[in-house]
């Protein structure tokens, strides 16, 4: 049985390994898939609450693991939502970490 990536940690991305591309980004994607790949560089995610202070709750838990994490999302806040947006920017691309931090993000929202 494979480890489930929300329970695996991110790896710090040194640079010099080439972002994912094809199966491999297609099979990780699988397992996050309310998150949207755009042009094979970053996921993307919409999270709704029904006010502001439920979203920034949500943000400010987002941040505490994104921390713990050492792999750090943009995050916009706004009435009733939040979008997340994740890439390893140190190789301009995805990495497994993103994804992993994605799962981890869905396990927050409870979903």
């Amino acid at each position: 049985m494979s480890e489930q990536l929300a329970d695996k940690k991110c790896v710090p991305c040194r640079g010099g390994v080439p972002p994912l591309k094809g199966n491999e980004l297609e099979k990780l994607h699988r397992q996050v898939p309310r998150w949207t790949i755009t042009k094979d560089h970053h996921i993307h995610r919409e999270f709704k609450f029904p006010d502001f202070q439920q979203a920034l709750d949500f943000v400010n838990r987002v941040g505490a693991v994104a921390e713990e994490q050492g792999h750090h999302p943009d995050i916009l806040l706004a009435w009733g939502k939040a979008e997340i947006t994740l890439w390893t920017h140190k190789i301009d691309g995805l990495t497994e970490s993103d994804f992993i931090m994605a799962a981890k993000i869905d396990k927050l929202s409870g979903e």
